[in-house]
């Protein structure tokens, strides 16, 4: 098998280095994430809060910006740029996702420095009409309602999404419709979120098994069915600290002691593999796998794994 559980913190690096370039002023993360759970649409089945402010001050980030944007992201950077908005610009993002036709659908608010009169300047340079969303003037940077809209809510705070979420999210956000933080369930996850470190995030139903296939794109000879493996996780919890290292925490929560217990087999069968597949494709090298625990406690499955920069990107030229 050639699945290398390392790069799992690579997408989600990216992830947060490109939404950084999303929107708005440093109000506090924590005025942040109340804004998701009073504008997010009932069916948001992830919610993932980045501080890219932290991010860019590590040595490693301009290395892992360069290599671990995707291509769907980099699009929305080059999409957002058309506005004006820097990734400088980006101190606090929150991002929701919600499942429906092709792709799932991605949202999200963000806090930073700009001006809502300078976006305006710039979209009217390029011949942007403003779209009129729950009172909003919203920018939308392709036609139909697939493409990436931004709206200025205030000076501290933006929005962004297709035509259709931000439109669910205005409306959420204004009272018209319910907001994910009336489903007990994922407001309770965030509440115990681990809020200090600078990318955290939480899944419920299929964003699990989407959650892991993303983050585990090969899975060699091992053909895993993910959807199967997570059908008895309830909820999802992860966090990522950057600093000298990479550290990926886990918890997941399972429908009881037994499924759990299968659950951590399925891990530690995991990391036998990467372990050795490691060893054969990096001799010599540290191993990270050395350093992935399992843990079980009742229902509940959690992991840990800490990564140092230059095995991430051994994992990732690996990988592609």
């Amino acid at each position: 098998m050639n699945m290398k559980l390392s790069t799992k913190l690579l997408p989600l690096l990216g992830l947060a280095a490109l939404m950084l370039v999303a929107l708005p002023a440093a109000a506090p993360a924590q005025d942040l994430v109340k804004e998701a759970l009073n504008g997010f649409p009932t069916r948001t089945v992830r919610l993932e809060f980045s501080n890219p402010a932290k991010l860019r001050a590590l040595p490693n980030y301009s290395s892992l910006r360069q290599r671990y944007i995707g291509p769907r992201l980099r699009k929305l950077v080059d999409e957002l740029g058309q506005l004006g908005i820097r990734e400088t610009d980006i101190s606090g993002l929150v991002i929701g996702w919600q499942p429906g036709g092709a792709e799932v659908a991605l949202y999200g608010f963000a806090t930073g420095n700009f001006s809502a009169q300078a976006i305006a300047e710039s979209a009217q340079e390029r011949n942007m009409a403003p779209n009129t969303i729950a009172g909003k003037q919203a920018y939308c940077l392709e036609a139909g309602i697939a493409g990436t809209c931004v709206v200025v809510l205030q000076d501290s705070v933006g929005a962004f999404g297709s035509l259709t979420a931000l439109t669910s999210m205005l409306e959420a956000r204004s009272g018209q419709s319910p907001a994910v933080g009336s489903d007990s369930r994922m407001a309770g996850l965030v509440d115990h979120a681990d809020k200090d470190a600078p990318i955290w995030g939480v899944a419920v139903g299929p964003a699990i098994s989407d959650w892991f296939r993303g983050w585990m794109p090969n899975q060699g000879s091992l053909k895993l069915d993910w959807q199967k493996v997570f059908a008895d996780v309830n909820s999802l919890t992860y966090s990522v600290a950057a600093a000298d290292n990479v550290t990926l925490g886990l918890k997941m929560d399972c429908k009881s002691s037994e499924s759990a217990a299968g659950l951590r087999q399925v891990f530690d069968g995991l990391k036998l593999v990467q372990q050795m597949a490691w060893e054969t494709q990096n001799p010599g090298r540290p191993n990270p796998f050395q350093a992935m625990n399992v843990g079980l406690q009742g229902d509940q499955v959690s992991m840990s794994l800490t990564t140092g920069y230059s095995e991430l990107e051994l994992a990732t030229e690996a990988n592609n």
